[in-house]
């Protein structure tokens, strides 16, 4: 993988936790961070000693402020858009990027534009109370090109999402719970502690279990209900022959907790 610059990789037993770790630009994302992100997550999800992951932002004032524009406007006024030879997808995981192991995000302060953007990649956000959340990027006169348009309208209500769309407004963590775009808001100082707890808890699970039933959900969204029912069938017929789905049944049996082999 190499050594990172601009990110924290680190793998605490079957948990991957990647840090954005450029806290003096409130953790923004250029060419390289995005790069970097996307060396990690591809390794998360290729290393079958992994099972879920969790996302946050180093320091206490930013998960991440979305693109650096200062590299931006760098790129702009040079005509070099290569990014240095950097061409992975903004934040290596918002296009081009299918993994069904459960990703985390944990949400330590400003999540805005192209951060947002990740968080909503992830398939789980908890978020710190004095987290602050938007998409402001008509405000500068450009749109979300890393998902925001899409992914935002199928987590929260049509209407509200079209107002952060539209507006580029800001929301704080109590209407980000209302909305359900995050699962839990917690204190600054128990916000890594409840991530960790969560995919802790994920990790107790049968793994090829969990990542076929991220999958399902994942895909059904875009089916009818009766397509959707068939691509659930063909998951149970997947995972019923592992080795994993016979070993739940027999824990039970023996009143023990299963031992989960990942196959």
């Amino acid at each position: 993988m190499g050594a990172f610059e601009k990110i924290l990789y680190e793998k605490r037993g079957r948990i991957a936790v990647i840090t954005i770790n450029r806290p003096q630009v409130m953790n923004a994302i250029d060419p390289q961070t995005s790069s970097e992100l996307h060396t990690a997550w591809s390794d998360f999800r290729d290393d079958d000693a992994l099972w879920a992951a969790v996302l946050t932002g180093a320091g206490e004032k930013a998960f991440s402020s979305g693109n650096d524009l200062v590299a931006m406007s760098k790129a702009q006024q040079t005509g070099d858009f290569s990014g240095g030879g950097h061409a992975a997808p903004f934040g290596g995981i918002t296009r081009n990027f299918e993994c069904w192991k459960p990703m985390i995000a944990a949400v330590n302060g400003y999540c805005l534009a192209g951060g947002l953007e990740m968080a909503l990649c992830c398939d789980i956000r908890i978020a710190a109370e004095h987290a602050q959340f938007g998409l402001a990027e008509v405000t500068r006169g450009i749109i979300p090109g890393a998902g925001g348009t899409q992914r935002l309208p199928r987590l929260v209500p049509f209407g509200p999402a079209l107002e952060l769309l539209l507006t580029g407004g800001r929301f704080d963590a109590a209407w980000a719970l209302r909305q359900g775009l995050v699962n839990y808001v917690v204190p600054a100082a128990d916000l890594m502690p409840r991530a960790m707890e969560l995919a802790e808890r994920i990790c107790e699970n049968a793994p090829i279990a969990v990542r076929l039933v991220k999958e399902a959900a994942y895909r059904g969204l875009s089916m009818p209900i009766a397509d959707g029912l068939r691509l659930e069938i063909e998951q149970s017929k997947k995972v019923i022959v592992t080795e994993d789905a016979r070993e739940g049944p027999l824990a039970f049996a023996q009143k023990r907790k299963p031992a989960w082999k990942g196959k």
